[in-house]
């Protein structure tokens, strides 16, 4: 017996409430931006620069005991955060200390980490370093702009690649989701203020490749049924193309996310603001297909004559644009 999660035949009007559902979409984006200059991301070690160390201990952490110990040793700016994970033994207690940039040095000096873990060991003798990162300014500084680089890239060459498969306005809806998934995710970031590293840049890019590949499955089925289709208003073309690619689209997202959850629940602090990154951007994702790049295209308009046709019988399942 086959999984279902949809009917066969399903009549959603997606499209009918677009003028909600889109604005809805440029409200989230402006909350988006103005929580990016409210509160700003939470760079890590790769973009702000320094040196992160992660601690290992028997004895609960104690942020406030470990601050004050560290005070005198005049470090300038430094983050303390405990870390919890589910796979972590019952006297196993982790943090992450940050500490910023030192000046004239690309990272702490080893004889000011001794110092450090001694200090530290002082509070709590069970302490140990188990990883050391440092990152100089220089370094951090392209970083940044490489992340950035790598972004606008990925958005250019889908622009391009779209306008030469289909036409420019399926071009301009498919960027106009990215751009919608990109600052969502951004936003999420500056509310929840999870670590914001090259980890999640990693992250945004496989949002990218995710959002467009189911982008372009509605696509073709939009592009086949304006052939098939030429006496129709263009949105029952785009409800009847949503509708027939619902069920692959609600398939490879819930197949997805089950993996997406097993990562997060067991995969460890290290990778969970990835995972994070990748969970709210299969949701941004799937909704912005619909929402988003579909409404972009019946705004701008679209060319019917593909081919020939003009019959009524709509598309199968599982038919192909070729």
């Amino acid at each position: 017996m086959r999984l279902k999660l949809v009917p066969d035949q399903t009549n959603i009007n997606f499209l009918g409430p677009w003028r909600f559902t889109f604005g809805l979409s440029a409200l989230l984006m402006v909350l988006s931006i103005a929580a990016f200059f409210t509160f700003g991301l939470n760079f890590g070690i790769d973009f702000r620069g320094g040196t992160s160390i992660r601690t290992d201990a028997t004895q609960a952490v104690d942020v406030g005991a470990y601050r004050d110990a560290l005070a005198p040793l005049d470090l300038g700016d430094i983050t303390i955060t405990e870390v919890f994970d589910p796979t972590y033994a019952a006297d196993q207690h982790v943090a992450t200390i940050r500490i910023q940039t030192q000046d004239g040095a690309e990272a702490v000096a080893p004889e000011v980490l001794n110092q450090v873990e001694a200090t530290l060991q002082g509070v709590d003798p069970t302490l140990r370093f188990t990883s050391v990162e440092s990152v100089g300014p220089k370094v951090s500084g392209e970083l940044v702009q490489q992340a950035v680089l790598a972004v606008l890239a990925a958005l250019g060459a889908v622009l391009v690649y779209i306008w030469l498969r289909f036409e420019w306005q399926f071009a301009l809806g498919a960027v106009a989701a990215l751009v919608h998934d990109i600052v969502l995710t951004i936003g999420v970031f500056s509310v929840v203020q999870l670590r914001f590293d090259l980890a999640i840049i990693a992250a945004l890019l496989t949002i990218v490749g995710y959002s467009l590949n189911d982008t372009v499955v509605v696509f073709d089925r939009v592009r086949e049924n304006l052939v098939k289709f030429k006496k129709r208003p263009v949105i029952e073309v785009l409800n009847l193309s949503l509708n027939e690619t619902l069920s692959r689209t609600l398939m490879t997202s819930v197949t997805t996310l089950i993996a997406l959850i097993a990562l997060f629940v067991l995969g460890g602090d290290v990778i969970r603001g990835f995972v994070f990154a990748m969970i709210w951007g299969v949701f941004v994702g799937t909704w912005s297909s619909v929402y988003v790049a579909s409404v972009v295209v019946k705004q701008l308009g679209i060319k019917r004559d593909w081919g020939k046709g003009g019959g009524d019988t709509p598309g199968t399942q599982f038919a192909t644009s070729e």
